[in-house]
């Protein structure tokens, strides 16, 4: 992780956009609460992005019922939630929050169920602790994240598993492909969550990207990793604005 933050000489970024993805009207659903006061059991997740303090999450996280979550095609996407039609225990005000898990069936979660578990401590800003449920509104926002794209690098030769975070946007990435400095360009597939596969040989080239998000935008960020790049580390390019 120390080369995180530190790689942007080189890079190159080039943003393509479309109009009207976002504005869209409240909808409803349902919220509770996990992972305790100090968020620490939302840590780790179906999206796979580990430790969310250090990705710099935080604790504005959701899990997402399955009629959200899209299989894991709508992780890093941006919501913003009131608490609605419960003068009893709704608190004034909205939240944003990044999708970082998936809730799995049963009870509220269950399809074709529109629910969020969020944080305890972002539940807590538009409802009381007590309230356990409350009825909400929400709809989807963009994303505004500090810094680029990081690309983590995991794996081993012949099979690239690069975990991507930190996106701005839409947030919820659908297609990433891999430029090696001796090879074109290549689609990777989805592993799990937002861990993406690549099985070429790419050791001891540069590494660009490109990253395609649901609203069709993309940000392709060239030589984000030098030829010396190495398994376990973390690599920033480009950001959508």
């Amino acid at each position: 992780m120390a080369l995180l933050g530190f790689l942007l000489v080189g890079i190159l970024s080039t943003v393509s956009s479309v109009n009207g993805y976002y504005g869209g009207g409240w909808i409803n659903a349902h919220a509770t609460f996990y992972g305790g006061g100090d968020a620490s059991g939302t840590m780790g997740g179906a999206c796979g992005y580990g430790n969310l303090y250090s990705q710099g999450y935080g604790t504005n996280t959701a899990a997402l019922s399955t009629a959200l979550f899209d299989n894991g095609l709508s992780c890093g996407a941006c919501f913003e939630l009131r608490c609605v039609n419960d003068p009893q225990w709704c608190l004034p005000g909205t939240i944003v929050v990044t999708a970082t898990n998936f809730c799995p069936p049963g009870g509220w979660c269950d399809a074709p169920n529109q629910h969020f578990d969020l944080s305890q401590p972002v539940f807590e800003h538009i409802a009381q602790y007590r309230a356990g449920i409350v009825p909400v509104a929400y709809r989807r926002v963009a994303c505004r994240k500090s810094g680029g794209i990081r690309f983590t690098i995991n794996g081993h030769s012949y099979f690239n598993l690069v975990l991507v975070t930190n996106v701005g946007g839409a947030g919820d990435v659908h297609a990433v492909s891999i430029k090696g400095s001796r090879t074109a360009w290549q689609p990777m597939s989805r592993n799990w969550g937002q861990n993406w596969q690549s099985n070429s040989y790419l050791n001891g080239q540069s590494l660009s990207f490109r990253v395609v998000t649901s609203d069709g935008r993309a940000v392709v960020s060239y030589n984000v990793a030098s030829a010396g790049w190495s398994f376990g580390q973390t690599y920033t390019g480009g950001q959508f604005r």
